[in-house]
C-alpha cells in the first residue's frame, strides 16, 4: 500500500496517515495480521517526524484498527469491533455532511446515492 502525505493539506499529517491506513484496511489492501512498517521506517520513508507516525499508530490502536505486538510491532487487527462510541462519532460526522448537503441544495436521494457510492469505493468494489 502506498501512503501519500499532502503537506499543503489543512489536515494534520497524523490524521492523513491514520485515514489512509483505515482506507487500506477497508479496501483489503491491508489484511488482518499484516505487519505495518515500524514507526521509524515509515517516518523515514515519508520524510516526516517519527512522533507524527507514533501518534497516528497510537490513535489507530486506541480505535482498534491495529494492535501493537512486542515482537512484530504494529499489525492490522484481526477484527475491528463496532461500539456505541464509534456509532455516535459516525452519526455526528454523517449529520454534519447531511447538513452541508442541504446547504448546497442536494436532494436526499442524491445524498444517499453518494453515500452508497462512497461506501462501495471504501470497500474497494468497482463502480458499475
Amino acid at each position: 500500500m502506498i501512503i501519500e502525505i499532502n503537506t499543503q493539506s489543512p489536515s494534520p499529517i497524523y490524521e492523513q496517515l491514520r485515514d489512509q491506513i483505515v482506507l487500506g484496511i477497508a479496501a483489503k489492501k491491508l489484511v488482518p495480521g499484516e505487519a505495518l512498517p515500524s514507526v521509524r521506517n515509515l517516518a523515514a520513508d515519508l520524510g516526516i517526524n517519527f512522533h507524527t507516525v507514533n501518534k497516528a499508530y497510537s490513535i489507530l490502536c486506541d480505535e482498534g484498527y491495529i494492535a501493537m505486538d512486542r515482537r512484530k510491532g504494529a499489525v492490522v487487527a484481526e477484527t475491528v469491533a463496532g461500539s456505541e462510541k464509534f456509532t455516535a462519532k459516525l452519526s455526528r460526522q454523517i449529520l454534519l455532511n447531511a447538513a452541508e448537503a442541504v446547504c448546497h441544495d442536494m436532494g436526499e436521494s442524491e445524498f444517499n446515492a453518494l453515500c452508497a457510492e462512497c461506501y462501495r469505493h471504501a470497500k474497494g468494489e468497482s463502480e458499475s
